[in-house]
């Protein structure tokens, strides 16, 4: 069995907050391995409070909830436009489902999957949910009974395959693949689609355009230098990523993180 991927891509400072939750990765069920990437789990029991901040991915996550006494809850997050902040404190549990990138629409057909980026929807309004399965996700202390509640509510779902899905998340696969790839119009010719046959797909099947998916991967590549480098040669960073030239990767960087990367690798040494 493969396991789930091990990197911090896109969290903020991940030795902050892995000092300070308990957070976990599990492989869905193997039947479901073809659109879900990988389940999230966190718990945490917290004296002070903890504000954690995460670089969104390109992925619809569906995400379970319980904050201290709240009754508990679930939503599905669309894909995160912004730099998105939770602010953690006293207990609390999350158990989430990270699809991947294009691989959400087979769950919800009926709507574009761009009919969700930058929101975060109550999950009974997207998906067949009920409080029942929200407990059953939240409520068993053994973790391998969470995880066994994530597959059996997941394929209860009943997703079909669905050719669009497959194709988008081969297009979306090519970024992360080949850095070269700078453009929508490289793409569009890497996956043999017209420019606008990409930005079609794109909207449908994973919520935002391919410059979008193109641009955060950049994020992404230079968050995680800056942490594993310290204080990474910058200009040579940016031309290594595709960018004209240093500033407009600051640019890109400040606008998304909050921060200059400068200030930020000083920030996590």
């Amino acid at each position: 069995m493969t396991a789930p991927r091990r990197d911090t891509r896109g969290i903020v400072d991940a030795a902050a907050l892995f000092a300070r939750v308990d957070f976990r990765r599990r492989l869905p069920a193997p039947e479901l391995r073809r659109y879900v990437e990988l389940y999230w789990l966190i718990d945490w029991d917290l004296s002070d409070p903890y504000a954690s901040h995460v670089v969104p991915h390109p992925s619809v996550n569906v995400v379970f909830q319980r904050f201290g006494t709240a009754p508990p809850w679930g939503e599905v997050s669309g894909i995160g436009l912004e730099l998105f902040t939770q602010k953690l404190e006293a207990r609390g549990r999350v158990c989430g489902v990270k699809f991947r990138p294009g691989g959400f629409h087979p769950f919800a057909p009926a709507w574009p999957v761009s009919e969700w980026s930058g929101r975060r929807v109550p999950i009974a309004e997207v998906l067949p949910a009920t409080d029942a399965d929200v407990a059953a996700i939240l409520g068993p202390p053994e973790e391998d009974a969470r995880v066994a509640a994530l597959d059996a509510y997941l394929l209860g779902l009943g997703a079909r395959p669905d050719p669009g899905a497959d194709e988008a998340m081969r297009v979306v696969a090519l970024v992360g693949e080949d850095r070269t790839i700078r453009r929508a119009a490289q793409l569009a010719s890497a996956a043999g689609l017209s420019v606008r046959s990409l930005q079609r797909l794109f909207a449908t099947y994973v919520g935002v355009g391919p410059k979008w998916v193109i641009l955060r991967h950049r994020i992404h590549d230079a968050l995680e230098r800056a942490e594993a480098d310290g204080e990474p040669d910058w200009a040579a960073l940016a031309a290594e990523l595709g960018y004209s030239d240093q500033a407009h990767l600051v640019r890109d960087f400040t606008a998304t993180v909050g921060v200059p990367p400068t200030a930020y690798a000083r920030a996590v040494e």
